[in-house]
């Protein structure tokens, strides 16, 4: 595929494809980003840091992130801009650079979608718990339409919603195949129900 510039947005969690994002913009260079993709209708590309912090000097990322899209924005009471985004599809970093004015910006070529697999019948009870927590998700899940059929899709949620590592988390995000996925996560899925009881 192409290579494309992308503005990025470093940050110490993983965005998954068609996952919700939750941001308070603060600083000018993102409050400038914002503007720039609404007026576009554009996207930014969501990395995890490896390396460094969310705010101040250029941070290590990881190669493989998720677009983002704002699909809205409010005033927050601390004055604060407050967005919602839902992850698009990922993205490979090839080279990153900072502008001028602190914005990391990156060459980037995007990855091919996961096409949709239904979920394997070892993994039903995956689904299941995502079909039971789902009305529990509330306003941040609000632009997710749900896919209770696609085995990436629930997945991704899993991924979103279990307390796993940052490091894990992006391990996941750069497997292509949602079984495999869903495979992995069984497991620790199991392990969390189990000392829940």
């Amino acid at each position: 595929m192409p290579l494309r510039e992308l503005p990025l947005f470093p940050l110490s969690s993983v965005l998954y494809p068609q996952g919700p994002l939750a941001l308070r913009i603060f600083e000018p260079r993102y409050v400038d980003l914002v503007r720039r993709c609404m007026k576009t209708d554009s996207g930014f590309g969501v990395v995890l840091i490896v390396k460094g912090r969310e705010a101040g000097a250029a941070a290590v990322t990881a190669a493989i992130g998720t677009e983002a899209k704002i699909v809205d924005f409010d005033q927050l009471e601390d004055g604060l801009l407050g967005l919602t985004c839902v992850g698009q599809e990922r993205i490979r970093v090839h080279r990153t650079w900072t502008q001028p004015d602190g914005l990391h910006v990156a060459e980037v070529d995007d990855i091919e979608p996961e096409p949709a697999a239904p979920v394997p019948v070892d993994c039903l009870a995956l689904r299941a718990i995502v079909e039971r927590v789902w009305p529990e998700l509330g306003a941040l899940y609000g632009h997710v339409p749900p896919r209770f059929d696609d085995a990436g899709w629930i997945a991704n949620r899993l991924a979103e919603l279990a307390p796993l590592e940052p490091a894990v988390r992006q391990s996941l995000l750069e497997m292509a195949d949602g079984e495999a996925r869903l495979r992995v996560l069984a497991p620790l899925i199991q392990i969390r129900e189990d000392a829940d009881r």
